[in-house]
């Protein structure tokens, strides 16, 4: 069956429609005779007038065009060059024409040139890939031609499946170098924009459901073309873009592919659990957890979600769409069409069916729970951030929370953050862990939507504390929430957050960096980070007032600072250690140490007064039961009777005068006021991202081209599509 398969893949490669045998000569398509007359050295119109006309009247081969060119050297190559910049420009000629079925060939048989011509030329410029393909004296007039054929194509109302060729035609067009910005031939797709095409496209909701995902990569792709050595006019283009359907258009095609990325990993997780593997963990336990979830993972999206970058990036005007409701995707019992898959193509990268896009669009239902894009794209998040162990889940975790900086930066983007009146429930996906067990989804609260954000946050703290430790992702994450809290402090917006989460996630994070000091020394600055986390617990203290949500809760900062005194001592020295002395991290080390004035006033100050209550009240050392009223006192300052009403009568009367020390003692403890606690530095891409990106974007283009296979390009479809045309 292989090898019958495999012969019949070869037979059509070859163009061949019969087996040779002894008695008879092999049988070839009329198309691929001609084109063996394009690979001669001379003009085939010479000998046949009407050669052209005819060649893009038959079905074009693909795989034998592109073959053929890639069989070629480079000097038999330039031999049959005017051959070939002929067959360019009459495919050009013939995108011009009324007769679908020449436009359809003639864009197919542009794909294979470029594709085949790309592939000889892979280690020289892209200058001898214009001057192959259609002559550097004719490039300007052929290009703009070209550009604007598709573009008429991709704006009339003629029909889809041309329209998604012209997509796929651009697309191997962008992607044809590894390196986009290395691609001379987009100087001429600059020229000649086809941006007012793609926006028509992502606003006019049937041509959206049909090309949207490839209009948005394309979008991405065109945008990041040397945008950081020329001015780009689709950055220009994009930044001012103020059409609510187009934005929402955009921000609907990124929203379905998230949510379907989303969909398929949880189907997987359900189908994981439920398998062989979940019974024998069951039995044995959770020591195999991490290794179960490993198993699930999937190659992320990052096509999808630098489009979703740019947008924010660049359109202040995109942050609405942001929060734009709609039925949360998966509830909708829309019918889905499943999409055909290829062992090419790995989960998460190809376009959603149209059928899943549409459902989207479906009027809102007061008994289905609303959903936006940044609630889908903080799923996604909790996703792609479990597991950062390799390199390519490093820089998607990586751009997940750049976008959250973008956000957390934009003044309107927090205000509906933090909008009382915008309460959601958000599922965000928890990493496996032995000591705790999975929070089940019906008891999630609605909260504003930074509540989400900060859990993302605080997940990731918590579950990254490892030997290869994602040192650029935490000072990432730190930077989020204290952007946030500028915003609270600035706003005076008094968030009812379960703050005590977030700070025994610094203080757990500060005890991991000290004691693996050595080992993270050797690969990271680790006082950076260390002197922001001290540097958020500043901002509590010294503005805590204006934002915590009561006063209960400042007592409650307090508490934890003093229950825990044992690790800010232990970074005290830490840092005074290497301060003192003449190595590398002096200067690092001191910044930590004039950081920790105020934490270590609070300490020095109430621990003495605790200690004092304890003698006078004749209690030497404190029992087992004491340290736990100490746990329980968050609790008891929170009010939350119902989980302390089952201590014992003396514990709580315990517990309450060990909190009135506290309260006591307030008026008496000076502290220093810090300046630049609220102030940050704002994002800057090309200052300080542009490597990142660069090699984002050509991973994303050599996926892209790779994704363009052969089966993407066929005919069958158009042809039926257009039997009916006389």
């Amino acid at each position: 069956m292989f090898d019958s398969l495999t012969m019949a893949q070869v037979e059509k490669r070859g163009g061949l429609l019969r087996k040779s045998s002894a008695s008879k000569k092999p049988l070839k398509e009329k198309v691929v005779l001609m084109y063996d007359e394009i690979f001669m050295t001379e003009d085939p119109s010479k000998c046949s007038p009407r050669f052209w006309e005819e060649l893009f009247l038959m079905k074009v081969n693909l795989e034998y065009l592109e073959g053929k060119l890639e069989s070629l050297d480079g000097e038999e190559l330039m031999k049959i060059k005017d051959n070939i910049n002929c067959l360019f420009q009459h495919c050009i000629q013939a995108l011009g024409e009324d007769h679908p079925i020449r436009v359809v060939n003639a864009l197919q048989t542009l794909c294979a040139l470029i594709r085949g011509v790309h592939q000889k030329n892979k280690s020289t410029s892209g200058f001898d890939i214009i001057n192959m393909l259609m002559g550097f004296d004719k490039a300007e007039l052929c290009m703009k031609n070209l550009m604007e054929s598709l573009d008429s194509l991709l704006c009339a109302e003629g029909s889809e499946s041309l329209k998604s060729l012209c997509l796929k035609l651009l697309l191997c067009l962008v992607t044809v170098t590894d390196n986009i910005s290395q691609n001379t031939i987009l100087e001429y797709v600059m020229i000649n924009s086809i941006f007012e095409a793609i926006l028509q496209i992502l606003s006019h909701p049937p041509s959206r459901r049909e090309h949207g995902y490839d209009a948005v990569v394309l979008l991405a792709l065109l945008v990041n073309y040397r945008k950081y050595e020329s001015v780009n006019p689709y950055i220009v283009k994009l930044s001012i873009v103020d059409d609510e359907a187009t934005l929402n258009g955009m921000g609907l095609v990124i929203a379905q592919a998230l949510s379907e990325y989303n969909r398929q990993y949880k189907d997987k997780e359900e189908e994981h659990q439920s398998g062989f593997f979940s019974a024998l963990t069951n039995m044995v336990g959770s020591m195999f957890i991490a290794d179960a979830h490993e198993k699930i993972s999937v190659q992320t999206n990052e096509a999808i979600l630098l489009a979703l970058y740019e947008a924010v990036h660049l359109n202040r005007n995109f942050i609405t769409v942001l929060a734009q409701s709609h039925p949360e995707m998966g509830l909708v019992t829309t019918p889905v069409s499943p999409a055909p898959t290829t062992p090419a193509t790995p989960l998460g990268t190809t376009p959603p069916s149209s059928d899943v896009i549409s459902s989207v669009e479906l009027p809102l239902d007061a008994d289905v729970q609303t959903s936006n894009l940044l609630i889908t794209f903080l799923k996604y998040s909790s996703i792609v951030m479990q597991d950062t162990k390799d390199e390519h889940r490093l820089h998607s975790g990586k751009l997940c929370l750049i976008i959250l900086t973008c956000i957390a930066e934009d003044q309107y983007a927090n205000a509906f953050l933090h909008d009382d009146n915008m309460n959601f429930r958000v599922n965000l996906h928890r990493m496996p862990m032995r000591h705790r067990k999975k929070a089940a989804d019906k008891n999630l609260p609605c909260r504003p939507l930074v509540c989400a954000v900060l859990d993302l946050m605080v997940e990731f703290i918590v579950t990254h504390m490892m030997k290869e430790f994602p040192m650029d992702l935490y000072i990432r994450c730190i930077q989020v929430v204290h952007k946030l809290l500028c915003y609270q402090k600035k706003c005076r917006v008094r968030l009812h957050y379960t703050w005590r989460e977030l700070w025994s996630a610094l203080i757990n994070l500060l005890k991991f960096l000290m004691s693996n000091e050595t080992v993270l020394l050797a690969k990271h600055n680790i006082f950076t980070l260390a002197l922001m986390i001290v540097n958020l617990f500043n901002m509590f203290i010294t503005y805590g007032d204006t934002f915590l949500p009561t006063p209960s809760s400042y007592d409650e900062l307090y508490y934890e600072i003093i229950r825990m005194h044992q690790s800010f001592d232990n970074l005290y020295s830490m840092v005074l250690r290497l301060s003192t002395n003449t190595g590398q991290w002096k200067e690092a080390a001191s910044k930590v140490t004039h950081a920790l004035v105020n934490i270590r006033a609070i300490i020095n100050h109430f621990n003495p007064k605790i200690e004092s209550y304890a003698a006078v009240n004749h209690i030497s050392q404190l029992s087992e039961e004491q340290k736990w009223v100490f746990a329980m006192l968050p609790r008891l300052v929170s009010n939350s009777w119902a989980q302390a009403i089952c201590l014992p009568l003396p514990t709580k009367v315990l517990g309450l005068q060990v909190l009135e020390v506290v309260r006591a003692n307030y008026d008496t403890l000076t502290l220093k006021l810090q300046d630049g606690l609220d102030q940050y530095e704002r994002y800057s891409e090309q200052h300080k991202e542009a490597a990142f990106f660069k090699e984002l974007v050509r991973s994303i283009s050599t996926n892209v081209r790779r994704n363009l296979a052969f089966h993407t390009l066929s005919q069958e479809v158009l042809l039926k599509e257009f039997s009916t045309i006389s």
